[in-house]
């Protein structure tokens, strides 16, 4: 019997460069897929076998690689273990969130006269909730709607100098719910004077802004964020090594009143937030 042998059409030459053209582009666009990837920002979740302090704290070595430079001396504040804070950096702040309150724990920034100067920007105006948090870790825009509480800036819209970084910090991860007469009035000073006095320093001028939760602390909205009762804002200026904080309760009848000392608000918060650049006592 004879058998009949069917035969694959031969590729052209044409074919072929066009296969392999193809082949090239795939390849060209898997690379910057992954580009893409690895440079966009993830949270961060500390190692369970990471060393710890002498405190019980979280050593701040590893912490932020991708923005240390919100922090004196590249190194982060040192904050108290949790499986819910993820470390988020932004354009112009950093900030470590915690999944548990839905408010940051702290926002840092570098001012200087130059970002001072540059921060000019058109306010956005456009919050938005940041959807590299988990549902379950993060504020919605529900949450603040009919609750009284004003959605308060700890990155204030005023430092920034990019329009980028100003579309930013409009995240609700850098908000609190904040009194509405404090966050315009006493607060909105504050924020004010800080990038006066950056303005003026010779060199970088280190800020870190976070709530503070009492047992009493009330909660908005179905995801149960936190209402802080104060908040602090501490001004470290590296080219002098002087450090002041400023503390407010968050509260509508609260007036401006003279900063604190470095060593007064760790004992407050109990957050040591300058490691190894000034003594905690």
């Amino acid at each position: 019997m004879t058998r009949t042998l069917s035969r694959k059409p031969a590729r052209t030459k044409t074919t072929t460069v066009l296969a392999r053209r193809l082949g090239l582009a795939f390849v060209a666009a898997v690379i910057v897929g992954l580009q893409a990837t690895s440079c966009s920002i993830q949270p961060f979740e500390a190692s369970p076998s990471a060393p710890t302090l002498p405190t019980g704290q979280q050593a701040q070595s590893e912490r932020f690689k991708a923005c240390p430079q919100f922090f004196a001396g590249s190194i982060a504040p040192a904050t108290p273990p949790s499986p819910k804070q993820r470390e988020l950096c932004y354009e112009a702040f950093a900030i470590l969130h915690s999944g548990e309150t839905r408010t940051p724990v702290f926002v840092a920034e570098r001012l200087n006269r130059q970002a001072v100067q540059d921060a000019d920007e058109k306010r956005a105006d456009k919050f938005f909730a940041d959807a590299r948090l988990p549902r379950a870790e993060r504020s919605e825009l529900s949450d603040y709607k009919g609750s009284g509480y004003a959605r308060g800036h700890m990155a204030p819209a005023g430092d920034m100098p990019t329009p980028a970084a100003m579309a930013q910090s409009f995240s609700l991860a850098n908000m609190v719910p904040q009194s509405q007469k404090q966050n315009s009035g006493p607060w909105a000073k504050i924020e004010k004077d800080t990038r006066h006095y950056a303005l003026r320093a010779k060199g970088d001028v280190f800020v870190i802004t976070g709530p503070v939760f009492d047992q009493s602390s009330t909660t908005i909205g179905a995801n149960k964020v936190r209402v802080p009762s104060h908040l602090f804002k501490l001004v470290y200026d590296a080219s002098t090594n002087r450090a002041w904080a400023h503390w407010q309760a968050n509260a509508d009848g609260t007036k401006a009143g003279p900063p604190i000392s470095y060593r007064e608000l760790v004992q407050r918060t109990g957050l040591s937030l300058l490691p190894g650049i000034l003594q905690d006592d």
